[in-house]
């Protein structure tokens, strides 16, 4: 069936786009349907401090998932590309890679908490949540079949994953369980997707017991990826730190309305990850065969990005009241704070797009660069705007970081060239230019 025409789309490439990324998104989208509705019944049933309590706990977690996981989904999927009868060494490599760096990520958030504790927020929550960096090396098999376009695999896994998860919740809420329970619901999400990533790669014939480790590989994996190590540990910091700042500065009740916020607001931030996942051996065959046809997709790409994150931007800076209203009058007075925080998906749909580009031209370490400058200006914006304006304080804050990152390359002669095809995307001077020419 032809997709009919949109004045701006090449049809050929927005077909291409939606047969690539068809069923990862529609996964995407019924797993953010299922958790919208569990964490609307979970926020109305935890109290704004409890929900603050849990909030801090898992925090700690995203500020260490970049060592755990090492930065090497998207190298893994290139190199599966690349080598693909090398399947088992490259998956037992990186799946024993991802296990060491997740034990390892243990006594680094103990560390961590000891120097700058969340207010409110037992260790032993943190505890629980720290074994997740060990269970996510499963998600190397994710890697696996995008690398065979073969999402709807991946689909199934996280759409039962999170039924299962969404009903445990519901059953918690319904027997009055105490918050150390959510806890232990919270942290099984993650057991729930890795044993679906098991059974869905030995059910379609292979077997998790022939991957091999390889000294050598793995060398030369972190050869590629440290950079990215050290940038996911900086996106880690300007995304989730603002999160840590507010629980400590404001109380657990501020941080736990400013939860819902980043909930809302950041639960559309899957859709680039899946557009430029699947989109990136596309992008990297272009290279290697006609870099002007390489460099239209990356402009379409950008233009792609701002198409998506724009309306809903627009959309939900006017009706974040009446998602409160719906979501839980309880939150209410954080709506002013999710129309300002929403914004900063534009910028990170262009810089989850940008970052391909990156990858595909081996300027990996400007990624260290970027993000480092975006932990920083979040960190330094926060510890002035908390104090004063709370939560819309770290909102802002975000927002300029997110900015200020995704436009970093405008600084960088070698990719500045990025920055300007960026910016005609943001500013629908593409658009414009494709409607002319028609």
């Amino acid at each position: 069936m032809r997709i009919p025409s949109i004045p701006g789309f090449d049809q050929q490439a927005l077909e291409k786009y939606f047969k690539n990324t068809g069923m990862t998104f529609v996964g995407k989208v019924g797993s953010l349907l299922i958790k919208l509705i569990v964490n609307i019944a979970v926020a109305r049933y935890l109290s704004k401090d409890k929900l603050g309590i849990i909030t801090g706990g898992i925090t700690y977690i995203y500020l260490f998932s970049a060592i755990a996981t090492l930065g090497l989904d998207q190298f893994i999927v290139k190199e599966l590309h690349q080598f693909p009868k090398n399947r088992d060494r490259i998956l037992g490599t990186s799946f024993w890679m991802k296990v060491f760096a997740g034990i390892a990520c243990i006594p680094l958030i103990w560390l961590c908490f000891q120097i700058y504790p969340a207010k409110g927020t037992p260790y032993t929550y943190v505890l629980i949540f720290s074994v997740i960096g060990i269970v996510q090396a499963f998600n190397v098999i994710d890697s696996y079949f995008q690398s065979e376009v073969q999402s709807k695999y991946i689909m199934q896994v996280q759409v039962t994953g999170n039924l299962l998860s969404a009903a445990i919740k519901l059953v918690l809420i319904y027997l009055e369980m105490p918050l150390i329970a959510f806890v232990y619901a919270y942290a099984l999400d993650f057991f729930l997707l890795a044993t679906g990533y098991y059974f869905t790669y030995q059910r379609k014939g292979r077997n998790i017991f022939n991957w091999v480790y390889s000294s050598e590989l793995a060398k030369k994996l972190l050869q590629y990826s440290w950079p990215l190590i050290i940038s996911g540990i900086m996106v880690s910091l300007y995304m989730k730190i603002d999160q840590l700042m507010i629980q400590n500065i404001s109380g657990t009740e501020e941080a736990g309305a400013y939860a819902t916020v980043a909930s809302l607001s950041e639960a559309w931030n899957f859709i680039p990850t899946v557009i430029v996942t699947t989109l990136f051996p596309a992008i990297l065959n272009a290279r290697r065969d006609d870099l002007e046809r390489y460099k239209k997709r990356i402009q379409n790409l950008y233009g792609l990005m701002v198409y998506l994150s724009l309306p809903a931007a627009i959309i939900i800076t006017f009706t974040s009241h009446l998602i409160y209203k719906v979501y839980t009058p309880e939150y209410a007075y954080a709506a002013p704070t999710l129309s300002v925080h929403i914004w900063s998906g534009v910028f990170v749909f262009l810089g989850a797009a940008n970052s391909q580009y990156l990858i595909a031209e081996g300027y990996v370490k400007l990624t260290f660069w970027r993000t480092g400058f975006g932990a920083i200006v979040n960190i330094v914006l926060n510890l002035i705007l908390i104090p004063k304006m709370g939560m819309m304080g770290a909102a802002i804050a975000t927002l300029i970081a997110y900015a200020g990152s995704a436009f970093f390359v405008l600084l960088i002669p070698k990719v500045s060239r990025q920055g300007v095809m960026m910016l005609k995307a943001l500013f629908l001077i593409s658009l414009f230019q494709k409607i002319i020419k028609r």
